[in-house]
């Protein structure tokens, strides 16, 4: 007697994760970054501030003449260019979520993305 390998019960269940799976990645497609806003401080210093979901270039004069360049674009911020001799601020990729942040220590560069009412993340601190 031959056995199935899939059953009819295995195939609803399949159905079941893929739709779950389909609805959830939707769901976060759609909240992603809405309303997120990217902050651009220099030297301790809130100098910027712009909606994630709108494409910008944003050239940002940094500390002691430094500058870089900061690209939002399709709902990501990254840097382009920086001035700095190592340049880890421009591989730090792209981010879009809230807490996320790319700094550039010579120029003192923090571009960091913040909820809708601005404020940034709360961290849990063990003191």
């Amino acid at each position: 007697m031959k056995e199935k390998l899939v059953g009819k019960n295995d195939i609803i269940m399949i159905g079941v994760l893929v739709l779950c799976g389909a609805i959830i990645a939707l769901a976060l497609l759609l909240t992603r970054h809405e309303g997120s806003q990217v902050v651009v401080s220099v030297d301790g210093k809130e100098i910027a501030s712009f909606p994630l979901d709108k494409d910008i270039t944003y050239e940002i004069d940094g500390y002691e003449g430094g500058h870089n360049t900061l690209i939002i674009k399709d709902g990501l911020a990254y840097m382009s260019d920086a001035s700095c001799p190592d340049h880890l601020c421009m591989g730090m990729g792209k981010i879009s979520k809230n807490g996320q942040s790319i700094i550039c220590l010579p120029n003192r560069v923090v571009v960091e993305i913040r909820d809708a009412g601005g404020k940034a993340p709360e961290y849990d601190v063990v003191g």
